[in-house]
This record gives structure tokens, C-alpha cells and sequence, in this order.
């Protein structure tokens, strides 16, 4: 058996090694004191794709060194969630004995919850018939049989067979309350269950005071946008990748939520809205009337890429300003403008990605 090494003894210097990059970084600002959140030393990532490699009889996940490219063998991953460790051995060693399920096999997805359900993808460099999905029906059976909540997905060049669909319900903990989340494969979701449920809780202690209603922009599946509702009298949402609206409706849904709406529109058509630039028959279509909304805080959770400028001086508009990064080199360009006109109050450092040089930032900021 193989496994990929993660020394545990070096989780806190690499998380105090991140802190104190972080504020180096951001050192230019007057910052509050560093809240640093950390992820479980090990088994913390609820995704992980590897590819197939085949050898004769035998067949082996690898994985590529980043650096120098030689691939190496993976029987276990302790990065990864216990669930995936425990479906990595049990999912080949079923495939293994039949032809149809293993042939042209190149690539394994998973995506497991905190929930206990997974979702299993398998890619194949040749087009999938019905003695595939035949085959592929039993080997799910057979492995719910084991007492996993799985569901299969095959793929090839332009096919997608799914078994029996293609999407996690994920539950995540915040305070006392239990928020439900459809999670749908290739869709983004915070990869490590333990730390977004902690930046959920950063979030709605930051916004428990406040009034008026919540923009959001960058929604994704309504991470937030559910766990930050009850602290506004609404919250107004938008996200331009329409599985992630098709989630985030199903999550409003699912949690009985009466008070948030979603709009599937760019961050800066939405600005370009706001502004008065333009009309869009979305916001028609969808009843949306803009003025009606009295919004003091503006939640934004932006690619790497971060902000636009011109989205930048829209949200110096709102009076209370949160944002979480996944780049703190774009939130530090980002915040040359924010600051002009707001304070930092809040400032967090979590987790979402152990042992490596990626750091995922909040900040708050209140108008001067």
C-alpha cells in the first residue's frame, strides 16, 4: 500500500507561517488583531481526483508531483475525508474484475460531505453503451450494500450517464442550526468541510447587529447567503454560473427560507444596475425592484482575480463592507480602494487549504 505522507507535526508552523505572511502582506493597513482559524491536520479535504493507471491486471491511482511532474501511486490520501479513504480501496478492487467498467478508465473524481453522502465520477477515454451502465449499476448497489450513500456519474467525449444523480446534500453546522446544502459535481464548494463551517460562524457573529438588508455578490450555491439571513430583514443575491442559482434556489428551498432572493447576473452588470446604466429584463422578469431594497452591507466572496475597480467603487457605496478572499494579493489590491473611505474592523485568516502556500482571507470594513 501506498500512501501519500502528511506529517501532522507540521501543521502549526505552516499555519503560523501563513499568519504571518498575511499580515505581512496587508501590513500597509491598519488591521485588527489576526483571528486565524485552523483546518484538521488531516483528513480535510471533501474532494479529490486522481488519475487511473493500469499495469497488466492491476490498476492504481497516482497522482503527479507538481514539481517535477513523475507520477506516484495513491492507495491512500490523508488529505482527504475519512469517506473517500475508506471508498478509494473497496471502489478499484470492485472495478477491477470487470472489463467494461475498468477499460479505458482514466481518471476517478470524488466528492464526499460531512453529511456521509459521495458522489463518484468516473472519466473514460472511450464513448460508455449500456452493458457500461448495466455494470455500473451493480458495482453502486454493491457498494451502498457496504453501507455507503453513493451515487455514480460515467463520463466520456461529450457523454455524461448519471446513477442516480448528480449532486451531494451536504449539512453544515453553524452555532446551533443545521443548514442543508445540494453541492453539484464540476460546481464550486468550499472545499474543506471544518473550516467553511467556521467561516460561516466568523460571518454571522460579524453581521449579528446589523440592519437593513445584505447585498450579496459572488453567491455561488448561497453558502452564505442562508447562514447570514437571519441577521438582515433581506438578503439580495447574484451569481452568473447557473448550476450554482440552480442550487442556491433548491438550498432556499430545502431551509425554508423566506427572505433571500438570488439573480443569476455578473458582479458588474449588477453595478452597472445599481448605477442605473442599464436596464435588464432579468430584474423584470424576477419582480426585482432595486429601490425597494435599503442595503447597509454588501458581502463579496470574489474569484483569485479579485475585483474590477469599478466594482470596487460600488461597494464603497454600503456603509458595512465584508469580504472573504481566496487571494489575498487581489483583496490587498482591492483594499487600496476600500480603504480610502472604510476601516478595517475584522480580520481572519482560515484554513481552507493545509500545506500549501493558499490562503483564504475575511476582512470587515465600516465606513469612516
Amino acid at each position: 500500500m501506498t500512501s501519500t505522507v502528511l506529517n501532522t507535526a507540521d501543521y502549526q508552523p505552516q499555519l503560523d507561517e501563513k499568519a504571518a505572511r498575511i499580515q505581512d502582506l496587508l501590513s500597509d493597513f491598519e488591521t485588527p488583531e489576526l483571528e486565524v482559524f485552523a483546518s484538521p491536520a488531516e483528513h480535510y479535504r471533501m474532494r479529490a481526483e486522481f488519475r487511473v493507471w493500469h499495469e497488466g491486471e492491476e490498476l492504481y491511482y497516482i497522482m503527479f508531483n507538481q514539481h517535477t511532474r513523475e507520477k506516484y501511486r495513491v492507495d491512500q490520501f490523508p488529505a482527504a475525508s475519512r469517506l473517500i479513504n475508506d471508498l478509494m480501496p473497496m471502489l478499484l478492487d470492485a472495478i477491477k474484475p470487470i472489463k467494461t467498467l475498468r477499460h479505458k478508465l482514466f481518471q476517478v473524481d470524488f466528492l464526499s460531505t460531512l453529511s456521509g453522502e459521495i458522489l463518484v465520477s468516473m472519466l473514460y477515454h472511450r464513448q460508455l453503451d449500456d452493458e457500461w451502465t448495466q455494470a455500473a449499476k451493480q458495482l453502486k448497489q454493491r457498494l451502498n450494500d457496504e453501507g455507503f450513500k453513493l451515487n455514480l456519474i460515467g463520463r466520456a467525449r461529450k457523454m455524461k450517464i448519471v446513477l442516480d444523480q448528480d449532486f451531494v446534500i451536504e449539512e453544515l453546522k453553524v452555532h446551533d442550526k443545521t443548514l442543508t446544502y445540494k453541492q453539484v459535481e464540476n460546481s464550486f464548494t468550499q472545499p474543506n468541510g471544518e473550516v467553511a463551517q467556521k467561516m460561516l460562524e466568523w460571518a454571522v457573529d460579524c453581521t449579528r447587529d446589523s440592519a437593513g438588508d445584505l447585498l450579496e455578490l459572488y453567491c455561488g450555491n448561497g453558502n452564505f447567503s442562508l447562514a447570514l439571513a437571519p441577521n438582515f430583514e433581506r438578503v439580495l443575491a447574484t451569481e452568473l454560473a447557473k448550476p450554482s442559482v440552480d442550487s442556491a434556489q433548491y438550498n432556499i428551498a430545502v431551509n425554508n427560507i423566506e427572505n433571500v432572493q438570488i439573480i443569476r447576473m455578473s458582479a458588474e452588470d449588477f453595478t452597472d444596475a445599481m448605477a442605473g446604466k442599464r436596464e435588464f429584463r432579468r430584474l423584470k422578469d424576477q419582480n426585482v425592484d432595486l429601490q425597494s431594497y435599503n442595503c447597509n452591507t454588501i458581502f463579496v466572496d470574489p474569484p483569485r482575480s479579485g475585483m474590477d475597480d469599478g466594482t470596487c467603487r460600488m461597494v464603497q457605496g454600503y456603509d458595512n463592507i465584508m469580504y472573504i478572499s481566496c487571494n489575498p494579493e487581489t483583496l490587498r489590491d482591492n483594499l487600496a480602494i476600500l480603504t480610502e473611505t472604510h476601516n478595517i474592523t475584522r480580520f481572519a485568516l482560515f484554513d481552507q487549504f493545509p500545506y500549501t502556500h493558499h490562503m483564504e482571507a475575511g476582512v470587515v470594513l465600516e465606513r469612516k
